[in-house]
């Protein structure tokens, strides 16, 4: 752009001359506008979509309910399928909901701080997949365990040690795609890859630190009980005693 107080011929024969009050900054500045102007490139609108702060709330308020109504209704399939233990995947996916919040609210107040959009939200419903199958694949553990007649005390060391390989390797693939997605990606993509990513890892801990300590505590007393809604009800196991 040719400001005022810089003066340039109506036309050109083949050379010519600016001039004006120009800066050597300036001066670069504006040849460089010139030589990418003459590139003989015309740009063409192909598509035009607005999308209204109306539209998207509502897109992520959907989400956030589709999210919720499959959640409900996992955790009441667990508890009816798993009796006690299905309590174990409810009060473990709410530790890991709080241990994810505060970690958000802590990076709020840094330049790390995560955007909470649709991209973010799809990210914490696969998140919460993956945290339910790591339950699932121990729970399944222990009902080999005791099909194969060891008792419930027995059955539940047994049965995290074979499991944990595979939540394990499970998780660390999630992990690392996840990784690669925030470092290649841009935009709405990254909150995806963020919330996976951090939803992942937590389930790696809470798997070794609370559900562990949760069953083998359950493991215990279930031995001594023949409750409907116990531990060995919901795996099918029978009552036995050490």
């Amino acid at each position: 752009m040719i400001q005022p107080g810089e003066t340039a011929p109506r036309s050109f024969g083949g050379s010519g001359q600016i001039s004006g009050s120009f800066t050597e900054s300036s001066a670069k500045n504006l040849a460089i506008a010139m030589q990418f102007g003459s590139l003989p490139v015309r740009l063409e609108p192909l598509t035009t979509q607005t999308v209204s702060p109306t539209l998207g709330h509502s897109a992520l308020v959907a989400g956030l309910g589709a999210g919720l109504a499959g959640l409900l209704i996992v955790l009441l399939y667990t508890i009816i399928y798993y009796r006690a233990l299905g309590l174990v995947i409810v009060l473990g996916l709410a530790v890991s909901a709080a241990a994810l919040f505060a970690i958000i609210s802590a990076l709020g107040k840094t330049a790390l701080a995560p955007s909470f959009d649709l991209a973010g939200v799809t990210g914490l419903i696969v998140s919460i997949g993956i945290t339910v199958d790591s339950f699932i694949v121990y729970f399944e553990r222990l009902k080999d365990e005791t099909r194969a007649g060891r008792t419930m005390r027995s059955s539940v060391d047994r049965g995290f040690k074979s499991a944990w390989r595979t939540v394990l390797a499970a998780d660390l693939v999630s992990l690392l795609a996840a990784g690669l997605l925030y470092l290649i990606a841009v935009g709405a993509v990254r909150g995806f890859a963020f919330f996976l990513g951090l939803s992942t890892l937590l389930d790696i801990i809470v798997t070794w630190y609370f559900t562990r300590p949760l069953v083998t505590l359950l493991g215990r007393r279930s031995s001594e009980s023949s409750s409907n809604f116990s531990m060995a009800a919901g795996i099918g196991a029978e009552v036995k005693h050490v």
